[in-house]
C-alpha cells in the first residue's frame, strides 16, 4: 500500500506594467526546464504569500510588494502525495541581477496572453489570463 501525504504550496505571479501592459515573469523549472511560476512548500513560521515571495527571491530574483490579490489554487500530484498550491499575485519592485538560483534557473518577461500559452497548467494559465481582472478590483 503507497502512503500518500498532502502538502501546501504557495506560489506568486511576478508582474509588472511596462508601456501601459502587464507583464509576467516566468522562470524554467529546475528538471525539465519549463515554463513555471516561483513556488514551493509553505514554511511553518510564514504566510503563504509571504512563503511564496521568497521564494520568488530565490528561484526569480524579485522583489515584490507587499500588498496581494489570491488569485486560485491548483492540485498537482506527485509521487510522494497530492499538493494544493495557492496562487497570489506579485508586484514586482525590484529586479536582482544576483540571486540563489541565477545559475540553475532562467527568467523571462512575457505578456499576459504569452505567459498563458507558455505554461501548462491548465488552472495556472487561466490565473494568468485573469490577473489584470482581479487587480481591478482592488484599486
Amino acid at each position: 500500500m503507497k502512503v500518500q501525504f498532502n502538502f501546501n504550496q504557495s506560489g506568486v505571479i511576478p508582474y509588472r506594467k511596462k508601456d501601459n501592459q502587464l507583464e509576467v515573469l516566468l522562470i524554467t523549472s529546475m528538471k525539465k526546464k519549463k515554463w513555471i511560476v516561483p513556488k514551493g512548500f509553505v514554511e511553518f513560521n510564514l504566510s503563504g504569500f509571504e512563503s511564496a515571495k521568497k521564494e520568488a527571491l530565490e528561484e526569480a530574483g524579485v522583489i515584490g510588494a507587499n500588498e496581494t490579490v489570491e488569485l486560485g489554487y491548483y492540485n498537482s500530484e506527485k509521487n510522494i502525495g497530492m499538493t494544493h498550491v495557492k496562487i497570489y499575485s506579485m508586484e514586482v519592485i525590484k529586479v536582482l541581477d544576483e540571486y540563489p538560483e541565477k545559475n540553475s534557473r532562467k527568467r523571462k518577461w512575457f505578456t499576459i496572453k504569452e505567459a498563458a500559452q507558455t505554461v501548462s497548467k491548465q488552472e495556472l494559465a487561466q490565473m494568468i489570463l485573469s490577473l489584470e481582472e482581479k487587480l481591478k478590483k482592488v484599486q
